[in-house]
């Protein structure tokens, strides 16, 4: 850090230094003539003037540099109330990881590159691909394979992985619930060898900059290269990859210490719990010691799209990786319009951060949901609606209410026909309607998974049955406060990841932390929150601007708080939302755990300062 700031002021200095050449002829006819006129105090004044407006030059430099800006996806005013109050946001957390150092130990490898979506060991990449069509139709392609740092070099194909036989740690899936648990395993065990597979091509890397900070980093080369300005690490360039000591499999077993090995673009496609192995869709097996499921999620897509005509499907498509992003990125700069079905985050994320991409060159960005407004499956109805007008300012043409009953291929456009025979048209289509949990191996393990919430069930602990665990995406389990959940945000991933690696590692802990999530839709949206957040609980809302009147405001919902209640007769408070409000999660999370009722909620507004 302090380097960061000896960096930023030897700029600062540099600037100064070109003002000054500027000014030199100018300084030195002055010190000739205050040395032939030593008497002359004016002159003498005027130089000391001059001195001093430098330094305050200097220090400006200096305090614009190093103070909080309004970042990519990410409010500077939220930085500055988490650092006022001392709580520590998990994107804060992440970017540390983000930023962190590799030691001299392991050699760095030369950068991969993006796998061509031909290669059949590669994830399904959702870019869409196109017959040959007339000239003036806007070409839409898979985007070029730019070269994106890693920290692993995926071996050759005529290159069979030398894995080992036998794994003390094995973490089924590459994202951020295994890097979590690694991370952990390793904090308690430093000698641990630990094997994380994944179906990507990648290693760990956090997937919030996808759909937030990456489509507003206004360098597009750089954020092409995934890497963005670290809202909480002082300005500083950062890419998406998690930073740790990985090592090749190959070199596993032969590490004499602990080591971190990562088999890219495999998929475990069998689990045998009672040998201990896992087989991978080379056909190799691992027998394991401890095992983690953090298979994380599918996109959902809709029957309409999977079952439309091949060439208006070749213009759908969803998002969740690398190569989505890059592939909706490189779209943005051929298409003239784009449709997003669905309402929730990732929805209303991707319509917003499409719009100000695309606002320089037209692009056109519609959005379509069956929900009354913008995420109006977690919040109250009017402040949804509210949320919608927002997101329109934005320069999204939305339409609530609406349901699609069909897909068809128009003049090189996609047509879709809503219920109220309405059609809208666009040059591709992105479905953002959610995930469907990772569990494939449940048939072959036997283990049970939840028929209503989805997932592997596991206990408090977060373990599915012997030495085999489940975080992240995956893991339906048991909050002592709230009860039977599974949980799709990134701090969950990260806290579950977490507490899975401790437990792997020989503790006992159980899951108690009530993890948080948080979005920015748009410049005006944004909002934190923790525990059950469903609009169809009873809640109550307390604003700004709302005074001695019950009812909420009509106009403003700038600033407040928003309780979720329990529908029995206690009306409990489950979950909190703060709007525009930031660094109160611990206090929500208090809220929660020592259950609050809806009687308390007068009391408690106060703390959440919304005045």
């Amino acid at each position: 850090r302090n380097c960061a700031r000896m960096s930023t002021l030897l700029r600062g200095y540099r600037a100064v230094l070109r003002t000054h050449a500027l000014l030199q002829p100018c300084a030195h006819q002055c010190r000739r003539s205050a040395f032939t006129l030593p008497k002359d105090t004016t002159l003498n004044a005027l130089i000391w003037v001059g001195v001093g407006m430098t330094g305050v030059t200097s220090f400006l430099v200096y305090k614009s540099a190093t103070s909080p800006k309004h970042s990519v996806g990410m409010s500077g005013h939220r930085v500055q109330q988490y650092s006022s109050s001392g709580a520590v946001h998990p994107e804060a957390q992440t970017e540390v990881l983000m930023v962190g150092k590799t030691t001299s130990s392991t050699k760095s490898p030369p950068p991969a590159t993006l796998p061509a979506t031909s290669t059949t060991d590669s994830p399904p990449v959702a870019s869409p691909t196109t017959e040959t069509s007339p000239a003036e139709a806007p070409p839409i392609e898979t985007p070029p394979t730019p070269e994106v740092p890693q920290t692993v070099v995926e071996p050759t194909p005529d290159q069979v992985p030398r894995l080992p036989e036998h794994v003390p740690y094995v973490l089924i899936g590459a994202g951020t619930a295994s890097f979590a648990a690694a991370k952990a395993i390793l904090e308690k065990d430093p000698a641990a060898k630990i094997l994380i597979v994944g179906d990507e091509d990648f290693t760990p890397y956090s997937r919030p900059p996808l759909s937030k900070q990456l489509w507003f980093n206004e360098d597009h080369e750089t954020a092409r290269q995934l890497k963005y300005k670290a809202a909480w690490a002082e300005g500083k360039v950062v890419d998406v990859f998690y930073k740790m000591d990985f090592c090749d499999p190959n070199e596993l077993a032969s590490k004499t210490g602990g080591g971190v090995a990562v088999l890219k673009g495999k998929k475990a496609v069998s689990l045998d719990p009672a040998q201990k192995k896992v087989t991978l869709d080379n056909g190799v097996s691992i027998s394991y010691g401890k095992l983690l499921l953090a298979t994380g999620g599918t996109p959902r897509n809709l029957s309409l799209f999977t079952t439309a005509p091949d060439q208006a499907k070749a213009r759908t498509s969803v998002f969740r990786n690398i190569p989505d992003y890059l592939a909706l990125d490189d779209l943005v700069g051929k298409v003239e319009s784009i449709v997003v079905v669905g309402g929730g985050f990732l929805g209303s994320e991707l319509a917003v951060a499409l719009a100000s991409r695309g606002r320089s060159r037209g692009l056109k960005v519609t959005q379509v949901f069956p929900e009354d407004g913008n995420l109006g499956l977690i919040l109250p109805t009017t402040l949804c609606k509210w949320t919608t007008a927002k997101v329109r300012k934005e320069g999204v043409e939305v339409f609530p209410n609406t349901l699609l009953k069909g897909v068809t291929l128009e003049e090189e456009k996609v047509k879709l026909i809503t219920q109220d025979d309405q059609e809208i048209t666009a040059d591709h289509v992105v479905v953002a309607v959610g995930l469907s949990p990772n569990t494939s191996l449940a048939e072959s393990a036997h283990l049970e998974t939840d028929a209503i919430l989805g997932g592997y069930l596991v206990n408090s602990e977060l373990q599915a049955c012997s030495d085999v665990w489940a975080a992240g995406d995956v893991a339906c389990f048991y909050d002592p406060q709230l009860g039977r959940r599974r949980v799709e945000h990134h701090d969950h991933a990260f806290v579950s990841g977490g507490l899975a690696g401790r437990n792997m590692a020989g503790d006992h802990e159980p899951f108690k932390h009530q993890s948080m999530f948080w979005s920015d839709i748009g410049k005006e949206v944004g909002f934190e929150a923790t525990g059950l957040i469903d609009s169809r609980l009873p809640t109550v809302s307390l604003f700004a601007n709302m005074g001695e009147e019950t009812a909420l405001p009509t106009e403003d919902f700038s600033k407040g708080v928003v309780f979720y209640l329990s529908e029995d007769h206690r009306r409990r408070v489950v979950g909190v939302l703060t709007w525009n409000i930031f660094g109160k999660m611990d206090l929500a999370r208090e809220i929660i755990a020592e259950k609050k009722t809806e009687a308390d909620i007068g009391q408690l507004a106060s703390k959440f300062e919304i005045q």
